[in-house]
């Protein structure tokens, strides 16, 4: 159970660029994900994009329980925010109960130094603006060097590889992706805490389509609806 934690911790800790190009999502105001684990059902995670001049803000929920023989195992639940003004992350926040175990992040822009101050249960301090904060929505996360987790603060460290243009179909629908793989960049990590996530996002939209992992259990993220 300890490496489905770890292993849902690297999963929630994606990432997303400070100055992010929001303005490619300008024509999405929702997305909802279905999530699977060895390929059953198991949550969702979804997005609302709420816009009101020259802020952008981005709620997202995520959900799924664990179970075996009708026995829940496993429950997650957690809830962000995050805060743009003019294409610039302004402020982000979560709150994740994790099997009644719980965890935060809090982050805001300095505007006197352009750096970010993070308040979270893993992780304290301040750190350039150009680390990046975690959820998979955003494809300007290929370019990052470093993430933080939009769970709890820790700075995790990544190198972002294109594996090519694919073509993946989910519900009948056929979408023209471009494929990368995340790997943490520090080897000295123990193989639990290693990030190594697959993403696949639309080549004309910047959509993303989908996310996979695998460890104790093959893990997907796969589009269900956007609008």
């Amino acid at each position: 159970m300890k490496k489905i934690i770890l292993s849902i911790i690297i999963l929630f800790s994606s990432i997303i660029t400070v100055n992010s190009h929001v303005e490619h999502y300008a024509n999405f105001n929702y997305l909802e994900y279905e999530l699977f684990r060895n390929n059953k059902p198991i949550g969702y995670h979804k997005y609302e994009f709420i816009r009101e001049n020259d802020n952008l803000s981005i709620v997202s929920e995520v959900s799924f329980k664990i179970s075996k023989l009708g026995i829940e195992l496993y429950n997650y639940f957690a809830k962000s925010e995050e805060t743009y003004k003019k294409d610039e992350l302004i402020k982000f926040s979560s709150n994740t109960n994790q099997n009644k175990k719980k965890k935060y992040v809090k982050i805001d822009l300095n505007s006197n130094d352009n750096t970010l101050i993070v308040d979270g249960s893993s992780y304290k301090g301040n750190v350039d603006k150009d680390v990046i904060i975690g959820t998979w929505w955003n494809h300007e996360i290929v370019k990052a060097k470093a993430q933080i987790s939009a769970v709890s603060g820790r700075i995790i460290e990544q190198k972002v590889t294109f594996v090519g243009k694919e073509k993946v179909t989910i519900n009948d629908k056929t979408y023209n992706t471009l494929h990368f793989n995340f790997k943490s960049s520090d080897k000295s990590l123990p193989e639990s805490k290693k990030l190594n996530t697959d993403i696949w996002y639309e080549e004309d939209t910047f959509l993303w389509v989908k996310a996979a992992f695998d460890k104790t259990g093959y893990w997907e993220y796969r589009i269900k609806t956007y609008k």
